[in-house]
């Protein structure tokens, strides 16, 4: 049980007051003890100096025959117990032998009797307590009488012994009595001395209790409690400075706390506490700006998505959720799943993503919340092979004015009512994350539309020179080669200068799709400057690029394109070329490519032309 400091000093008084009453009881009961000893050994030497006294005098007299009578008249003396002499064997040998109890010596009285030394006990009698002293008559020619005149002894005989009984039942209620009365009243004064104390101490406990409860409320977020100001000393000067912190911090704190959570966008809670609900959304606003300075550095928005992604797993045991970005037209693409960049789409309706108005997030433009309200979105189509059921929560990133990013959140629906409470610490990072990832993108776009042709939407030339040098390295490692196909529309300048430069665009536009369906995901297509087009396969041979190459060339002298109301037919011209196999050094195996077009254009266009070291001279000149 814990103990109030009130209660500590009461029972410290307390026991101070037992023990200053225990220690004056025993000092009492032996001082009480050794004066009665030592008054009751006064009284009964004087008594036998009275019954010495009697008896000389009684034999000086000649009455020494009646000395059992004045005995006998000192034994009514009260608390005198009895008085007992004892003759020794000189006083028989010379006057005969005494009274019959004067004959009877006991133990202690022979010892007396033989040593002359005077001996005092404390006795019990039926229970009552009696001192005894046996004291010598010893024969001393000192004085008057002179005892040798009337005993034939040697000075210094003990001629007797008499002995004194005196009772101490009196004496021993009146110390009672008095020890008892000087018990009461130390009692009575430890008693008003420890409600003194208490009165004095009461407010020092009573405010340090008062302080203690409100330091534990404090540590509750509540510091609304209010201290008793009981005294005007220094306790009451405590109470109040007390009371004055608390009343600080209490403002203090709620505003922070109000300003933090508006920050925050989390509403505060009933019977939380508050000092710890601000402490954790300080800790989340400064764990964002960390968030925020870290993603800053990253080089592209998919590293971003990988941060947070982690974020996700690591800070809210998140392992499942989808991120979508919208493209062009109206559709949406996967950017990563459960963590994992691309994928399919798991946990929505496929058609979301040629239909992005089926999604509810992208058509609103604000969260949907599938943790409090179930099936609030048909495209939500939670994976039936789990064990436990899934609820979403979509959080539409708004960038440029409209929905570009589309956060998903899956949650185990048995974690539904933990990952409410945490959803404002979640839209804080996105709040972060954001406007980075929109600058993220809109610098991949600026940088994707530098490494673009603008009207074809193929590769340009600057593309080329960025990426060559790790395309080679590559093909290099795999010890693969590259198929270098340097195409070019035959006459093309006699359609511009015949349908004009917009036809030409059209056409350009044509070829250019036509080139792209025509490869693989994995090969490259450039605008290489004009009517030129430089196409890069991956991982061939000279068998399969002259293969494509002739593909390609039927596709576009099959093809009719359209120029307003004319249709017309163009061909093309390809120049073949292998790297490694023609050259270790890239751009000098496309400009062998470039010579074997020189040559397909030479021998008649519409043509094929795979090159051979014959079309090259020592000396740098071309067909």
């Amino acid at each position: 049980m814990n103990l109030t400091l009130n209660r500590k000093i009461t029972l410290l008084l307390a026991a101070l007051a037992l023990g200053i009453l225990a220690a004056l009881l025993a000092i009492s009961l032996y001082a009480f003890r050794s004066l009665s000893i030592a008054s009751s050994q006064t009284h009964v030497q004087t008594a036998a100096e009275i019954v010495r006294v009697l008896l000389t005098e009684s034999m000086i007299n000649g009455v020494i025959n009646k000395r059992e009578q004045a005995l006998e008249r000192l034994r009514q003396i009260r608390n005198l117990h009895s008085v007992r002499i004892a003759r020794s064997e000189h006083v028989n040998r010379q006057f005969g032998a005494g009274l019959a109890r004067e004959m009877q010596s006991d133990e202690i009285e022979q010892r007396v009797l033989a040593d002359g030394l005077p001996r005092f006990y404390l006795l019990e009698d039926h229970g009552q307590p009696v001192f005894r002293g046996t004291i010598p008559y010893i024969a001393s020619a000192q004085g008057r009488p002179n005892c040798l005149e009337c005993h034939q002894v040697e000075e210094g005989t003990v001629l007797g012994a008499v002995t004194i009984e005196l009772s101490l039942e009196d004496l021993r209620r009146h110390g009672i009595y008095s020890v008892l009365a000087v018990l009461l009243a130390v009692a009575l004064i430890s008693t008003l001395a420890i409600l003194s104390a208490r009165r004095l101490i009461l407010p020092v406990g009573a405010t340090a209790t008062a302080i203690g409860e409100a330091v534990q409320r404090g540590l509750h977020g509540d510091f609304k409690t209010h201290i008793t100001e009981r005294t005007k000393d220094d306790i009451g000067q405590i109470a109040a400075h007390t009371n004055r912190l608390l009343a600080f911090l209490d403002q203090g704190l709620s505003s922070i706390g109000d300003r933090v959570a508006q920050l925050v966008g989390r509403p505060p809670q009933q019977h939380e506490n508050q000092l710890q609900a601000t402490i954790e959304m300080v800790e989340a606003l400064t764990e964002a700006t960390h968030f925020k300075a870290t993603i800053e550095e990253d080089q592209t928005a998919t590293e971003i998505y990988i941060r947070f992604a982690r974020l996700l797993r690591e800070r809210f045991a998140l392992s499942e959720s989808s991120f979508y970005e919208a493209a062009e037209g109206n559709q949406l693409t996967i950017v990563a799943v459960d963590g994992q960049i691309g994928g399919a789409c798991r946990w929505c309706q496929p058609e979301i993503m040629v239909r992005s108005d089926l999604c509810r997030a992208k058509r609103s433009g604000r969260p949907v919340d599938g943790l409090r309200q179930a099936e609030i979105c048909f495209a939500f189509a939670p994976d039936t092979n789990t064990e436990e059921p899934y609820r979403h929560y979509c959080i539409p990133l708004i960038q440029s004015g409209a929905v570009g990013s589309i956060i998903q959140l899956i949650v185990p629906e048995a974690r539904c009512g933990e990952m409410i409470d945490q959803l404002p610490f979640v839209q804080v990072y996105l709040r972060e994350m954001t406007p980075v990832l929109e600058a993220k993108r809109l610098m991949e776009t600026l940088r994707d539309s530098s490494l673009r042709d603008a009207m074809t939407g193929l590769n340009n030339r600057r593309f080329l020179e960025e990426y060559i040098e790790p395309l080679t390295a590559a093909i290099r490692r795999r010890n693969s080669r590259l198929g270098l196909l340097m195409a070019d529309l035959d006459y093309f300048k006699m359609v511009n200068d015949t349908h004009g430069h917009d036809v030409g665009d059209a056409i350009l536009k044509e070829l250019a799709k036509i080139l792209q369906t025509s490869l693989r995901a994995s090969d490259l297509c450039v605008r290489f400057g004009g009517e030129e087009f430089l196409i890069i396969l991956q991982d061939t041979d000279e068998t399969g690029t002259l293969e494509v190459a002739e593909k390609i060339r039927e596709r576009v002298a099959s093809y009719r394109f359209q120029a307003g109301t004319s249709v017309l037919e163009k061909t093309l011209s390809i120049g073949v070329a292998l790297f490694p196999d023609d050259s270790e050094n890239f751009w000098q195996a496309l400009k062998y490519a470039d010579v074997a077009l020189y040559r397909a254009k030479l021998d008649g266009r519409n043509r094929v032309v795979r090159f051979t070291a014959d079309m090259w001279e020592q000396n740098g000149a071309c067909y």
